[in-house]
């Protein structure tokens, strides 16, 4: 498989991992329209994406924001900057109901520390259910962006067969796939994961009831790499391109208007 590079940017500058993920994920909302968003690394794509390839972009949160234009970095998805000049305010049962599960979200931002090749996702367990490793946060409202959503975009911190394993160690969202093998009348309307992106590149699954396949490897990366580094057999895409890097201005905002105390950024 032969990887086709990118021009590099003539302005790139070296940057953080999460420099660098917030950077990618921002391209991916390109041209869309309501992104229901979380907090943490979602919170700087979401507002480089604003401030570069998407000024119109819609921002929702789970707390019942809609059209959300805050002022500075939220530390949470109550947080009263996002409050504070949104279009509106709903209660949540408002926002799940009307606007989420009516088809009105265009993008599903979410994260994970685990996702299958369907794009099922664990959020909960890591190891045993009754005696884990590690004990995660939960669904939150991940069970329903992911049916209801257009797509979800899943931005994974690491790239290892831990959190691309074969099988989840916990199924907190199931995929279309998973979802319709537990019961045919149980697909839901929305697309599921159709990107997955991690430090080593860019994973997309074009069907609905297909799997992730790698489309973009990160600058010196090999697509070998990416697939070692996955629990089960990775599939390649017939083309895969190489990651544009951030350019200056991309990490500029993000040091100096977007994340100034580096709540997110490390």
């Amino acid at each position: 498989m032969t990887v086709i590079p990118t021009s590099e940017p003539d302005d790139s500058v070296a940057v953080s991992s999460t420099e660098f993920l917030a950077a990618v994920a921002a391209r991916e909302l390109a041209g869309k329209g309501r992104v229901f968003a979380g907090v943490g690394l979602p919170t700087l794509a979401v507002d480089l994406a604003k401030r570069t390839v998407n000024p119109f972009l819609e921002l929702v949160y789970e707390s019942g924001v809609c059209g959300a234009h805050p002022e500075g970095m939220a530390e949470g998805i109550a947080d009263s900057v996002l409050v504070s000049g949104a279009d509106a305010v709903v209660s949540m049962q408002a926002l799940f109901g009307y606007v989420l599960q009516r088809g009105n979200v265009d993008v599903g931002f979410l994260g994970a520390a685990q996702v299958d090749r369907h794009g099922s996702l664990n959020t909960s367990v890591i190891g045993d259910w009754h005696k884990p490793k590690v004990r995660l946060p939960g669904s939150g409202g991940a069970a329903d962006i992911m049916p209801n959503a257009g797509e979800c975009i899943v931005v994974l911190r690491r790239h290892d067969p831990g959190a691309l394993p074969a099988q989840l160690d916990f199924c907190t969202s199931p995929s279309p796939v998973r979802a319709r093998a537990s019961d045919p009348r149980a697909v839901p309307p929305g697309h599921g994961v159709a990107t997955v992106i991690t430090p080593l590149g860019v994973l997309r699954r074009p069907d609905k009831f297909g799997e992730l396949e790698l489309a973009q490897v990160h600058p010196g990366v090999s697509v070998q790499q990416v697939r070692e580094n996955t629990g089960w057999d990775l599939a390649v895409a017939h083309e895969v391109t190489e990651t544009p890097r951030p350019t200056r201005e991309d990490v500029r905002l993000l040091r100096e208007e977007i994340d100034t105390v580096r709540l997110y950024l490390r």
